[in-house]
């Protein structure tokens, strides 16, 4: 049975692509060793967002061994870079993220453990980095060996959780010449759906009042964390009249230091979530007031500064369903008798059965999937035709910021997810290049989808990237 799916496989893969483009995916498939090193690597460094030093080097060192030209530090971030293959022609943008999240430390184990550090890669973002720059290298060996006129650009993005990298990156012109942008994302399945994004406002809420003895001078004080107490209530109470739609989330940074002192200062760190951007900017808006509200209700003063702000993602039809047939071509990969008990254990974790249908094979296409995060690859979404695709990293049914998906991402499983990506994201850049007609036609239905007098505005203002954002 398996030699039958293996035949179909291969005449689907020739019907599909030539020799030549067979000859660039094997030969990725001979570095997959070298690139799940580079990821388990990044896995380890775990680096949050803008400052991942380490992470952002390696991948930087990796791709200027493979002749690519670096431009450091772009966007005024540290972290940021481009890397360039230019041999004229359009331009193809692989995007690459490398930033963990805090308090998610995870050993590759099936079973919760800290391995002692502040954060980890519970959103996968170390396979997603090193299977766009493979992608990127491959592409690249395909312009180089077919003498083709065209250019692979790997944008490293640092920052995506809550530091809205690409929004820095596309607010100083970086895609501005980019005719199509590519990217991948960490999952528990296989799937190359046109999912949508929420448009995304944060801020950080500050007050300011007046310290003094909680029990023998409590008329002295002004409580600054009274005030984000009454910011919160304000804003639950919103819920009950505000689209179903909208998600507001929200974590109090600090709130004083001792319950004897009536604290001085507190803050408040807020998300505000919708499908469409334009009604994010009045569901933040509608925060604003509750926190000008709970300022003038306690008798102390409030500012806030933005942190994020991400547009919805705007997805090209034809271009996405070129990725999904790609993405069915290349296909969805076994697991070996280790990795399955590793799953098990993990499934059991979740309380979950363990189906496999969408690792060893790829979802149907649906218009109809709904919006689960956030992401700033909304923003270039806005300025450049793009497309995308989640490749099974985790168990399946794993939840993204989750211990289990830090511990499978650091597997074999979180590789294996990795190598398919990176293939689909070839596949579908040789194709482009391969017939230059079909990026146009893309770029006019980019245009006509988007409205032809758009006009980016970011969200999160003119504000320079908020390098610390995390402290």
């Amino acid at each position: 049975m398996k030699k039958t799916h293996l035949l179909l496989a291969l005449l689907t893969m020739s019907l599909t692509f030539g020799q030549d483009h067979q000859a660039i995916l094997t030969s990725l498939d001979k570095e997959a060793e070298r690139f799940a090193n580079i990821a388990l690597t990044i896995w380890d460094y775990a680096e949050m967002g803008y400052q991942e030093e380490k992470s952002s080097a390696l991948l930087q060192e990796t791709l200027a061994q493979e002749g690519f030209t670096i431009k450091r530090g772009v966007a005024g971030i540290p972290t940021a870079f481009i890397a360039e293959y230019n041999n004229g022609g359009p331009v193809i943008a692989i995007l690459g993220e490398y930033d963990a999240l805090p308090g998610l430390s995870q050993k590759a184990v099936d079973y919760k453990v800290s391995n002692g550090k502040r954060a980890g890669h519970a959103c996968g973002h170390h396979l997603f980095g090193t299977a766009s720059a493979a992608a990127a290298i491959s592409l690249k060996n395909y312009v180089k060996k077919n003498k083709i006129k065209g250019t692979v650009r790997f944008y490293g993005c640092p920052a995506e959780e809550g530091g809205s990298g690409k929004v820095y990156m596309t607010r100083a012109g970086l895609f501005n010449d980019v005719d199509v942008a590519l990217h991948w994302h960490a999952g528990s399945g296989n799937s190359a759906n046109p999912r949508p994004a929420l448009a995304n406002k944060s801020a950080k809420f500050r007050f300011y009042g007046r310290s003094a003895h909680a029990a023998a001078a409590p008329q002295e004080g002004r409580s600054a964390l009274d005030a984000v107490e009454a910011m919160n209530y304000m804003t639950n109470l919103m819920r009950e009249h505000m689209d179903t739609s909208s998600r507001i989330h929200y974590v109090i940074t600090r709130g004083g230091e001792a319950p004897n002192v009536v604290p001085d200062f507190a803050e408040v760190y807020y998300y505000s979530r919708h499908p469409k951007r334009n009604e994010v900017i009045k569901l933040f808006d509608r925060i604003v007031k509750a926190a000008e509200g709970a300022a003038m209700g306690t008798g102390t003063t409030m500012d806030y500064e933005m942190i994020g702000g991400t547009h919805d993602l705007l997805y090209v039809p034809s271009l996405q369903k070129r990725v999904h047939k790609n993405f069915q071509t290349i296909g969805g990969y076994d697991y070996n008798n280790e990795e399955m008990d590793f799953a098990k254990e993990i499934s059991n974790t979740l309380g979950k059965p363990l189906n496999m249908e969408y690792v060893n094979g790829i979802e149907p296409y649906d218009i109809n999937a709904k919006a689960g995060g956030s992401t700033d690859v909304g923003d270039v979404s806005y300025t450049v035709p793009t497309a995308g695709l989640r490749a099974a990293t985790w168990v399946p049914g794993t939840p993204a910021h989750s211990w289990q998906a830090v511990a499978a991402g650091g597997t074999s499983i979180g590789s294996k997810g990795l190598m398919i990506a990176a293939k689909a994201l070839t596949l579908t850049g040789m194709q482009l290049f391969d017939d230059p007609s079909i990026i146009e036609a893309t770029k006019k239905e980019f245009l006509q989808i988007r409205g032809k007098d758009f006009q980016y505005i970011p969200l999160l203002g003119d504000r320079e990237p908020a390098l610390d954002y995390r402290n």
